[in-house]
């Protein structure tokens, strides 16, 4: 049972350790950026921290095991020197028993990244550094 009181990455682990199926939790981290001929509404809209579009930036992997918490997993995204703005999540599924294959992983990260480019990620947890959830308009 999830408490109302947990994080939203927090329901993320419990939902996924729920599952009957082993998972895996997929990551793609993006960063906000302001294109070249954006006007002076849209530049001040992007100084205020919204608008821009996003440019996923890496893409990560994680058992539940490797996983503790939403600090953890952005302690180790800043020890890469890596930049972002927002991290969208997602579980996968295993199937018989046994997590989802590395092709399927690969497969499903790469459909993750091409939805966060295209803009088709409302199927995924979308949070901030500080993993407050991200809504988009």
């Amino acid at each position: 049972m999830l408490s109302p009181s947990s994080s939203h990455f927090d329901q993320l682990l419990q939902a996924a350790a729920a599952q009957p199926e082993p998972q895996r939790l997929l990551f793609v981290f993006a960063e906000a950026e302001l294109p070249g001929d954006a006007d002076a509404a849209q530049r001040a809209r992007f100084e205020a921290g919204q608008g821009g579009s996003l440019t996923p930036v890496a893409c990560a992997e994680k058992s539940l095991p490797e996983l503790t918490t939403f600090a953890a997993l952005v302690a180790e995204s800043r020890r890469t020197s890596l930049s972002w703005r927002v991290i969208f999540a997602a579980g996968l599924s295993g199937a018989n028993g046994q997590p989802p294959s590395p092709e399927r992983i690969d497969s499903a990260l790469e459909a993750m990244v091409e939805g966060v480019r295209s803009g088709a990620f409302g199927g995924y947890l979308a949070l901030d550094p500080e993993g407050r959830p991200v809504q988009f308009s």
